[in-house]
């Protein structure tokens, strides 16, 4: 009966939810049955996730379809992120983007290469005029790919509204099979003033969860006092794909009454950065995992909250007793709900948190400068969401800035006084952070030089590094050699390498003309495609000319012939 009710009741709600958004306007932009290997607001690192990742079939080519009728109002071309992304704009408003992609169709191929020509640039962002690119319905206006930052081969599908927010797709009729029911994978108490506490304990503490035969759950009895809150770690899986993608929506009661609710439906991009205020950044930063917290602390702009009654926290009462239940669905209702018991109990005998402090003391509103041997750190005002203790220490060209485990709002800057190196050495300087268990791994963090002076700016903690890379990248032929006839060729590759600094820009010739080189950031190789036909010679001198990111240059020259 309670299944049925909440059925009722989620039909309800999203039929007037649903109201707003047209249920037959777009289409399935694939003619593949839908299978998801990510979801609408998905946790991902540092942003939620703002479309469908929609699987290929572990294939790239597959034809990709307006969603509806329109015209291509962007195009972006990128080394990482959406890599070969398309923006369609249409007559209601919307904005449908497809990202990843292998190619374009054949009339924005031709359109997008001859502005990559005369840019001379593989990276590329176009705003094509209303009529340029018209684009009809079920149109093919490209072929799915693994461009970008892409983890394996995939659809990115949005839907935009017209102040470019993304909306969940599955509002407007975008059909995904699911009977499953969310997973719960953990879940937290947080006593959060001093004096509060659960179970005898005044820090997070894990729950055991104790699984229903009904599919649901409870927890132990817990005993608590003061303010508290909780939090959820829970992943949902669609009936085709194996993946543990995002859930839709979290709702809490205490005694039957709601009191907080989390519901992914559309936010914008300059919030999603947030989502690290939304989960236990501490945990994620050591295990990876994102338990979710079922309430708002301050300096908490997210908009996916609904129904909150303080905040979310409880007020725990000595010698009272409470239900606490915690109800997580999917878009398609599927739901799970776990019931926690909370029997109210004063101790007045408990282990103090320590709290570690530090001679480097932040508050969060004003703005902060640390300087130590040759390496200074400015924390401009709101780096962080609260007042923070660091752990701050610089040896040699090494910087220690606490661990990686608060999550920062804005960059702050790290600064080397490069003075003591010869001006030789100077311009092959840059700041790296320092990885893995062995911190051995060092990725370069943008750095810029001004006389003396090394700037870097960073949002994440941890251990940084003065270095130097002195090594030119290398360029290598992946399917010719020198002298070679090319006529039945139709892609010239060359890999990429830089073991430091890593690749900043490339330009390839032939014959003296530019020519264009697509670049897999992935794979670090480029890819000339002959049928642009500008290698037009028998004789074709190569050139390549690759540089990384703090000036060392490489150059890969070769002749080909072609008929």
């Amino acid at each position: 009966m309670i299944k049925t009710l909440s059925l009722f009741i989620f039909v309800c709600n999203l039929s007037i939810a649903q109201t707003n958004y047209p249920q037959d306007y777009f289409r399935n932009p694939l003619d593949i049955p839908i299978v998801l290997s990510g979801t609408f607001g998905e946790l991902r690192t540092n942003h939620f996730h703002s479309g469908l990742d929609i699987k290929t079939q572990q294939v790239e080519g597959k034809k990709v379809y307006a969603a509806a009728q329109g015209f291509v109002s962007r195009i972006k071309i990128t080394h990482w992120g959406y890599g070969k992304a398309l923006y369609i704009t249409h007559p209601n408003g919307y904005t449908s983007v497809y990202g990843h992609l292998q190619k374009f169709s054949q009339k924005i191929e031709v359109y997008v290469k001859k502005k990559q020509y005369q840019k001379e640039s593989f990276e590329i962002e176009l705003f094509p005029k209303a009529e340029e690119l018209q684009i009809g319905k079920d149109e093919i206006v490209a072929y799915s790919g693994n461009s970008g930052g892409s983890g394996g081969p995939h659809l990115h599908f949005e839907i935009r509204d017209k102040s470019a927010k993304p909306i969940n797709p599955m509002f407007f009729g975008i059909d995904v099979k699911d009977t499953n029911e969310p997973s719960i994978k953990d879940i937290y108490a947080y006593p959060i003033d001093a004096g509060s506490h659960v179970n005898k304990s005044v820090k997070r503490t894990k729950l055991r969860l104790i699984p229903l035969q009904n599919g649901d759950y409870t927890v132990e009895s817990i005993e608590a006092f003061g303010r508290i809150g909780f939090g959820l770690h829970t992943t949902d899986r669609q009936d085709l794909a194996a993946n543990n993608n995002g859930v839709y929506n979290i709702q809490t009661f205490l005694n039957g009454n709601k009191n907080f609710e989390i519901v992914f439906n559309k936010f914008s991009f300059s919030e999603s950065k947030h989502l690290n205020r939304l989960i236990d950044y501490e945990l994620f930063s050591k295990n990876r995992d994102r338990i979710q917290k079922l309430f708002i602390e301050r300096n908490n702009p997210l908009s996916i909250y609904k129904n909150v009654h303080e905040n979310g926290y409880l007020n725990i009462m000595d010698s009272t007793s409470y239900v606490y239940k915690i109800k997580v669905k999917d878009f398609k209702d599927n739901d799970v709900l776990i019931t926690i018991p909370i029997r109210g109990k004063l101790e007045n005998e408990l282990e103090p948190n320590y709290i570690e402090t530090t001679p480097y003391f932040i508050v969060h509103d004003q703005p902060k400068t640390y300087s130590e041997g040759n390496a200074t750190v400015y924390f401009p005002a709101n780096t962080f969401y609260d007042d923070v203790y660091i752990n701050f220490d610089v040896s040699g060209d090494t910087l220690k800035i606490h661990k990686p485990e608060i999550p920062a709002l804005r960059n702050f800057v790290i600064t080397y006084d490069i003075s003591k190196y010869n001006d030789s050495d100077k311009p092959k300087l840059f700041v790296a952070k320092v990885s893995g268990s062995k911190k051995k791994y060092l990725s370069y963090i943008y750095s810029t030089k001004k006389e003396d002076k090394l700037t870097a700016r960073t949002k994440t903690l941890g251990d940084y590094i003065l270095a130097s890379d002195v090594e030119k990248p290398e360029i290598k032929p992946l399917n010719f050699d020198d002298g070679k006839w090319l006529s039945n060729y139709r892609y010239l590759k060359v890999k990429l390498s830089d073991d430091l600094s890593g690749i900043n820009n490339y330009r390839a010739t032939v014959n003296g003309k530019w020519i264009l080189m697509e670049f897999d950031a992935k794979k670090q190789i480029l890819t000339h495609d002959f049928n642009d036909n500008v290698v037009t010679d028998t004789k074709n001198n190569l050139k390549i000319i690759v540089t990384d990111n703090v000036g060392n240059s490489a150059t890969f020259e070769a002749t080909f012939f072609r008929k």
